[in-house]
């Protein structure tokens, strides 16, 4: 993910293929609900902000590429949205929902763009992109939520939060609720489930004999209880 942050009145005659993609990738999305995630979205894109079309495919080279930079769009406006000072006034549960929920409000206005790239990533030659995209976005929430893990819980807790993460964004492509309700309702129930599965975690590990020893493991093959 780029740290460039896209001035939207800047000259783009200079700019390098990295700063170009980051103008461009929300310029895609908007017409990709039209066009699909394809070279017409690139061109209309570019010629919106006066790029030589050439030069935006260089950009873009697959489909995939055109997401891929757009979700990466998507990470750097939610962490703009809500920097630490703001989420570390927080309970860690609103910090997770707060996150999701800019997101979901940044993906709106191109719902019909996501639900393509949706389609897309769940074909089975992008599924390991679509994993990736997943991870990603699931990794920046929780560092923007403070979270510092390293050991195995680094993982646990990614993994759960993207499963949630992709189940409601399906549900979010078809809600029709007023103020994304439905949405909202389902993400408050999941995230309740991630808080108490890392409690029950927490409570679980909180006691020595449960915890992982490779010693005891050890002595346990070779001195097997009767």
């Amino acid at each position: 993910m780029t740290d460039f942050a896209p001035d939207p009145a800047a000259d783009l005659a200079d700019a390098t293929l990295d700063e170009l993609r980051a103008v461009l990738a929300p310029l895609v999305a908007s017409n990709a609900a039209f066009d699909g995630w394809n070279a017409r979205a690139v061109k209309a894109a570019a010629e919106s902000r006066g790029v030589d079309p050439d030069v935006a495919a260089l950009c873009f080279e697959k489909p995939v590429a055109m997401v891929d930079a757009w979700f990466a769009h998507i990470d750097a406006e939610m962490a703009a949205r809500l920097p630490a000072e703001r989420l570390e006034a927080m309970k860690i549960r609103e910090r997770i929902t707060r996150l999701v929920e800019t997101r979901l409000a940044l993906l709106a206005p191109d719902r019909e763009a996501l639900r393509r790239a949706v389609a897309m990533l769940a074909m089975p030659p992008n599924a390991p992109t679509g994993f990736r995209l997943g991870w990603r976005s699931a990794d920046t929430m929780w560092r923007l939520a403070g979270d510092t893990a390293t050991d195995y819980n680094h993982y646990t807790k990614r993994a759960i939060l993207a499963g949630v993460y992709a189940a409601t964004i399906a549900v979010f492509l078809d809600d029709e609720s007023e103020g994304w309700a439905d949405t909202r309702g389902f993400l408050a129930r999941r995230v309740e489930g991630i808080m108490r599965f890392e409690k029950t975690k927490t409570q679980w590990l909180g006691h020595p004999e449960r915890r992982f020893s490779m010693s005891r493991f050890i002595g346990r093959l070779r001195y097997p209880a009767v």
